[in-house]
């Protein structure tokens, strides 16, 4: 029994505890009233920083506020308007709050501000210190990635190639680096106008099996179009959807002030239908395209996106009004007023609605907040919770000046659907019907994909038999990608029979599937040690005229491998060399493993030796990818991107 008791007061000590820690930690009753007074105290930073005053004068009240913690500073910090009041910032607090103690959220705002501003011998002093070990900030590493991304915004070339080669060092010449990186150094080899070492950093990307990003895309972009080559860089924007690669609201504004600048409106007047088709909300950047657009003669077809990209009127500044002078000469200086928009961050803001009830939506009403498309697409898309942003968005919708568009609904929907929210899901296509609402492709086609992730593969099939035409007219290619979307998403649901019944109808109405989707077909029935699927699939690629590429047979001798048939995979390989192809290195041994394992040594034999023939050629990794990239779609690119710059080589 004593033991009994003794174990409840140590439970009640811990409870004890933790209330105790609640009550020094938060000193507020909620999260959304923590963050509203974050925001007042990161305000009057921001004006402070923006006055005549110094930094160094920063405000008592500011420095002994319990609430300057680590992301006040971190937010004070990026909001500096140059690199010396950012410093200034750091210095007062060393000297006017001892205790205060960086961690990396404020350390990398600092470096990001003075990468931004070109303060290079700061940004190397501030990161050296951690490089060397330095007891100045023991608790923080600066990764090879953040010197890459600060080296970068600085416009330091060298620091950057140096970083670079360190990188490849430290995780091994053989293994390939992350995507990032590449951008980065194609990025600034572009800016320095290294024509052909962007290009090489490419092809290496390929070359070592990586698939590039959104961003590669858009670093290549944004290349071609400061060399004057608009027409190489609309190709490789319009190959995008091809290889199932989502177009950015960057790459558009890329191009949009490319062709406003050659005075090509109908291009731009293209751009923007097809930014409003994909569902991209056009930013304020492009503002300045959209005016000479206007005076072009599309008075019209701008009204629509001008009203907008405008800002906001009911947005209103904070402003701080101080006297300038210190002397009796009061008359001959007046007040200086500070004027800003008042600080917001989307993704504090959706952390501190999380604890939604009665108490935040009152305190959330009272703080009167604009509420905007894109404020609350921002909040959307940093919400965990589906429950949450369900209930913020129909909260929101009754709030005065704020209507739901097409935007904000694609944002939920997404959302819904990847969380397996079927229900409320369905509840928002009936509300778009009702209203007439037209959702863009890309949206019904994430819907399907999402519920793949959310493993609800019955509600995919429903979208794709009663709801696609929320999209309006499908063409034969969008109508071949959103099959192929089902495809994935029943393959990933383990439903094999629907799958190939949907593969059958695909083709009974005349719509061949790509080489990727053929890939990703072969792969899932491979591994589920489906031969007859597999070798059907093959032989359906070959009759609906699919070219079939150097990863396709890789795919179909790992699939055969995979269903302990390397007998098969050999013919495959045989195959493969009577079309001037060889396998990668992985591929190769995978087959000569299977073989040895059935006993087919003279077989293993003969791949061993005819891959040793030409083991200098052997590629390291097949290009492509399943479900997404085919080696000819990444061939072509780069063809693109080489074929533009070719007179520019020595």
């Amino acid at each position: 029994m004593s033991f009994m008791l003794f174990q409840r007061s140590i439970t009640q000590f811990h409870i004890l505890r933790q209330q105790v820690r609640f009550f020094v930690r938060d000193p507020f009753s909620n999260k959304l009233t923590h963050y509203l007074r974050r925001a007042d105290l990161i305000d009057s930073i921001r004006l402070h920083l923006r006055s005549s005053r110094p930094p160094t004068s920063l405000p008592l009240q500011v420095l002994n506020n319990r609430l300057l913690d680590p992301f006040v500073v971190t937010h004070a910090i990026r909001s500096a308007p140059n690199a010396d009041s950012a410093l200034s910032l750091v210095e007062v607090l060393k000297n006017g709050v001892p205790n205060f103690q960086h961690n990396q959220s404020t350390l990398y705002a600092l470096a990001t501000v003075l990468a931004k501003w070109g303060r290079t011998h700061e940004l190397r002093s501030l990161v050296e210190d951690d490089m060397k070990n330095s007891e100045r900030y023991p608790h923080v590493r600066f990764s090879f990635m953040n010197l890459l991304y600060w080296y970068s915004a600085a416009g330091d070339m060298e620091a950057v190639l140096a970083t670079w080669n360190d990188y490849r060092e430290k995780e091994g010449k053989k293994d390939r680096l992350c995507n990032e990186a590449y951008n980065i150094v194609m990025s600034i080899h572009s800016r320095r106008r290294n024509d052909m070492e962007a290009v090489n950093l490419f092809y290496k990307l390929i070359d070592e099996g990586g698939i590039p990003n959104s961003r590669t895309y858009t670093v290549m972009m944004e290349h071609l179009v400061e060399s004057g080559k608009l027409d190489s860089a609309m190709e490789v924007f319009e190959l995008l959807p091809r290889m199932r690669v989502k177009r950015t609201s960057k790459q558009y504004l890329v191009l949009v002030d490319g062709f406003v600048k050659s005075k090509r409106f109908d291009e731009v007047k293209a751009l923007f239908e097809a930014m409003k088709a994909d569902g991209k909300y056009p930013g304020r950047a492009m503002l300045k395209a959209l005016q000479e657009l206007r005076e072009a003669g599309f008075v019209e077809e701008t009204a629509e996106l001008r009203e907008e990209m405008f800002p906001d009127e009911r947005i209103k500044s904070i402003v701080s009004c101080q006297d300038s002078s210190d002397e009796e000469d009061n008359d001959e200086n007046e007040d200086e007023v500070v004027k800003l928009k008042p600080w917001l961050d989307p993704k504090a803001l959706a952390d501190a609605l999380s604890q939604w009830s009665p108490e935040v939506v009152s305190i959330l009403e009272d703080a009167k907040f604009v509420w905007t498309t894109r404020l609350v697409c921002k909040i959307l898309r940093n919400m965990k919770s589906p429950v949450t942003a369900w209930d913020f968005f129909c909260w929101v919708a009754y709030q005065p000046g704020f209507t739901h568009d097409v935007y904000t609904v694609q944002r939920m929907i997404t959302l819904l659907s990847r969380h397996g929210k079927v229900e409320l899901v369905d509840q928002l296509i009936a509300k778009i019907r009702n209203e007439g609402m037209e959702l863009p492709f890309s949206t019904v086609r994430l819907i399907i994909e999402f519920y793949g992730v959310s493993k609800y593969p019955e509600a995919a099939l429903k979208i794709f038999r009663e709801d696609r035409s929320l999209c309006g007219h499908i063409n034969e290619f969008n109508l071949m990608i959103l099959y192929s979307a089902l495809l994935r998403t029943l393959t990933k649901c383990k439903r094999d029979s629907d799958a190939l019944d949907v593969l059958e109808e695909m083709l009974s109405c005349g719509i061949c599937p790509d080489n990727q989707t053929f890939s990703g077909l072969i792969y899932h029935f491979g591994v589920q040690g489906d031969v007859t699927t597999v070798q059907k699939l093959f032989m359906m690629a070959r009759q609906n005229g699919v070219a079939v590429d150097g990863y396709m047979f890789k795919v179909l001798i790992q699939a055969y491998c995979k269903c302990d048939r390397a007998a098969l995979g050999f013919r495959v390989f045989e195959d493969m060399r009577n079309s001037n192809l060889m396998p990668d290195l992985g591929t190769k041994d995978l087959l000569v493993k299977s073989l040895w394992k059935e006993g087919k040594r003279k077989e293993a034999a003969s791949v061993v030796e005819c891959c040793e023939e030409i083991s200098q050629v052997l590629p390291l990794v097949l290009r492509g990818h399943l479900w997404t990239v085919s080696a000819a779609d990444l061939t072509r690119v780069y063809d693109i991107y080489s074929n533009s710059f070719e007179s520019t080589r020595c």
